[in-house]
């Protein structure tokens, strides 16, 4: 079989889909991933074919901007700069490398090209959605960002957002581009994108389990959770020297990381530094954007550009992070506390799942203290009910989603494969 898996966004983003591709490879089939060339990298030493959409610096143009963290206004302008933009260049890659009868399309929630190209050319599509966020549902609403919507809400209310939000934020970006590339194509017109169209698939993919994300009754069918996508590239190279001589010079570190896209993140690590000074704590600071570091850190302090988590985290003693789905899910399975920071997109709702599972504690930013920090990573660290929490849920975290995932998607290609136009009979 040929797959073309797309992937939009960060690393968080990318990495599920190469292990995924990674996986499907493993097995005999042909794999390419559509994404940025910024992460060309990560694809091809995982021994897969890079696909390139837009240039690296696109992708670097686009997280210049600090308006892609604003709670509200950052979906609008991802959709705007990442979703439109992208649209047609994918479908004509995807007209390029289709091969009817072979190819199944593996999407990312924010590829519109796929979902075009599946009704322009009746081809199988899996749709991968990385976060339960991004998954609406009015029995158990997710949080949407800032926004005061979600469990404990009237469901009136809800449903209100939900409806506001995609009318007023959503439908002025999205509906008028496809539209019209919907016009070109011979396709009829239609009059809601959310949540009928959006979500429509021939398969959908929920990569976290049940556990974390209960499947809904009014989710898009078919619908398969197979479990978190465990997978950074650890698995094709190991910690650098540098990163194994700081671990191995004192207690375990505290990590934070904003974020791999994150470039405004300077105030969050000078709160990090002085917190863990205060905590007589080592500090591991992650990212690839040093300007935002502090100058002349300590000793006890190691900044590192990246560094994969899954070997790292089972040897920090927590981690501050963004709350994006990757990171969040690999904590969760390394069974270490977590203090979450969301700014925007799925971050808030998975905040407040990991809270629930009495693994974590969240502060937004504006509440990002010194002293608010200090107080966290003290409870956190010293609480005996937040560590055996942590080991529970770390013990549901299998290492199967990615492998549940490729018998699922062999599955959908052995009922289309070798069919005049992809599309079963």
């Amino acid at each position: 079989m040929h797959f073309i898996l797309t992937a939009i966004g960060s690393y968080g983003d990318v990495h599920p889909f190469v292990g995924l591709g990674q996986r499907l490879r493993e097995r005999g089939h042909r794999v390419q991933v559509l994404t940025n060339p910024y992460f060309s990298e990560v694809v091809e030493s995982a021994g897969l074919e890079l696909l390139p959409m837009l240039t690296a610096d696109d992708y670097r143009q686009l997280i210049d901007h600090a308006q892609i963290w604003h709670p509200i206004r950052g979906v609008p302008y991802l959709f705007r700069n990442a979703v439109v933009e992208t649209m047609r260049g994918m479908f004509g890659l995807l007209e390029q490398h289709f091969v009817a009868g072979e190819t199944i399309l593996v999407a990312h929630p924010l590829d519109v090209a796929s979902r075009l190209f599946r009704e322009r050319y009746q081809t199988p599509v899996a749709l991968a959605t990385l976060a339960p966020q991004a998954l609406w549902s009015r029995h158990q609403p997710p949080k949407l960002g800032a926004l005061p919507v979600g469990p404990g809400w009237p469901r009136w209310w809800n449903e209100f957002q939900f409806w506001a939000g995609t009318r007023l934020f959503l439908d002025p970006v999205l509906k008028q581009p496809i539209s019209v590339f919907r016009k070109e194509l011979g396709l009829p017109a239609v009059a809601r994108l959310f949540p009928g169209w959006w979500f429509s698939s021939d398969l959908n993919l929920c990569l976290f389990p049940d556990w974390f994300g209960p499947v809904q009754p009014d989710w898009p069918r078919p619908v398969e959770p197979v479990g978190f996508p465990l997978w950074d590239g650890s698995e094709v190279g190991a910690l650098a020297d540098e990163v194994e001589q700081f671990l191995g010079a004192g207690e375990p570190p505290v990590l934070f990381t904003p974020g791999t896209a994150n470039k405004y993140a300077a105030d969050y690590f000078t709160t990090a530094v002085e917190a863990c000074q205060q905590l007589g704590r080592r500090a591991m600071l992650l990212t690839k954007f040093a300007e935002q570091v502090p100058s002349n850190l300590p000793d006890t302090v190691g900044h590192f550009s990246f560094v994969p988590l899954l070997p790292l985290l089972p040897r920090t003693a927590a981690v501050v992070h963004h709350g994006g789905i990757g990171t969040s899910s690999q904590v969760l399975a390394a069974g270490v506390p977590q203090l979450v920071r969301p700014m925007a997109f799925d971050q808030y709702d998975n905040a407040q799942r990991l809270c629930k599972l009495g693994v974590a504690e969240q502060l937004k930013p504006k509440r990002f203290s010194v002293d608010r920090v200090v107080a966290s990573l003290a409870r956190l660290t010293s609480s005996t009910e937040v560590a055996e929490a942590c080991q529970m849920h770390a013990a549901r975290c299998d290492r199967q989603g990615l492998h549940r995932a490729a018998d699922l998607l062999e599955a959908l290609g052995g009922k289309y494969q070798n069919l005049p136009n992809g599309r079963e009979a």
